[in-house]
């Protein structure tokens, strides 16, 4: 799933190649992408963009006052396209393309959303204000904002008695961050994922607000200036132990291990994390003694 740096980059990388430029077709082929109807998402054709904004792991095209809200869920993309074929797009069972949007102009370029598998959960919202989008409205604060200080960490995790792992995944609590991310800032902040939020001392506090700034930064930083295309690749490359079930801790050399979920896991240094003890199954919600 694409988290907060790779929409980063996704949104840097759209800028760029959006900002001024006339909507001319917008064809959607997966009707279950879409979420609302009115304004339809015609009534972008014509218009011109204006911007390219982040909201937590949202993408916002503005137009005309109108904004384009695109949730790429688990497995959906966005693909940029040079000399998209002038026919309209076909829904077909074998065809991940969801929703085209062609630009105005002789290159005849653009974007496709797709969306692979058969759990469809992409997201497209036509808006006059993207906090009408109901998963916009509820976000917590970007852990990326210059005013997202230390203190208003502290309080989020106040009295929260869940566990630091579905805390830190928690979209109302911190825009952006998911299943991935929130195993590399636990890891970096040398913490268990089933450690509870509210038990956490001032030191340690402190080192998970560094952690997750540190993190976030450096994965936006290393998918700076990369294509659309490029960004999974790069995500990939600059995990340490999540999506890395049994390789060796870049760390310490320990092996990498997994705690299982019914649609997810995550993965963790015991060494690093839990003081050597391998994770219990999640629905022990403890370590192993």
């Amino acid at each position: 799933m694409p988290e907060l740096p790779e929409v980063e980059a996704l949104c840097a990388f759209l800028r760029e190649r959006l900002t001024g430029r006339v909507v001319a077709r917008v064809q959607p082929v997966a009707i279950s992408a879409l979420k609302t109807y009115d304004p339809p998402v015609t009534a972008l054709e014509g218009l011109t963009v204006g911007s390219v904004a982040r909201h937590g792991k949202f993408l916002d095209i503005e137009a005309g006052g109108l904004h384009l809200v695109i949730h790429l869920a688990r497995a959906g993309w966005l693909r940029w396209k040079v000399g998209l074929p002038a026919e309209p797009p076909h829904p077909s069972p074998k065809n991940p393309l969801a929703l085209r949007v062609r630009l105005a102009g002789e290159a005849a370029d653009g974007f496709d959303l797709t969306e692979a598998g058969t759990k469809k959960g992409l997201a497209v919202h036509v808006v006059r204000d993207p906090a009408e989008v109901p998963g916009v409205a509820r976000l917590g604060p970007d852990p990326l904002d210059p005013g997202f200080a230390l203190e208003s960490f502290a309080a989020l995790l106040s009295g929260e008695r869940r566990q630091l792992k579905g805390v830190l995944r928690d979209q109302t609590v911190l825009a952006g961050v998911g299943n991935a991310y929130s195993d590399e800032v636990l890891h970096a902040a040398r913490m268990s994922p089933f450690k509870l939020a509210s038990s956490l001392t001032e030191e340690e506090t402190a080192r998970l607000y560094a952690a997750l700034g540190d993190t976030l930064r450096d994965a936006v930083e290393r998918s700076r200036g990369l294509a659309a295309g490029e960004l999974k690749a790069e995500k990939k490359l600059g995990m340490r132990v999540h999506g890395r079930t049994g390789q060796p801790c870049p760390v310490c050399g320990d092996t990498v291990r997994e705690v299982s979920f019914a649609d997810s896991s995550l993965q963790y240094c015991p060494t690093c994390q839990t003081g050597g003890k391998p994770l219990a199954d999640r629905r022990l919600s403890r370590l192993l003694k």
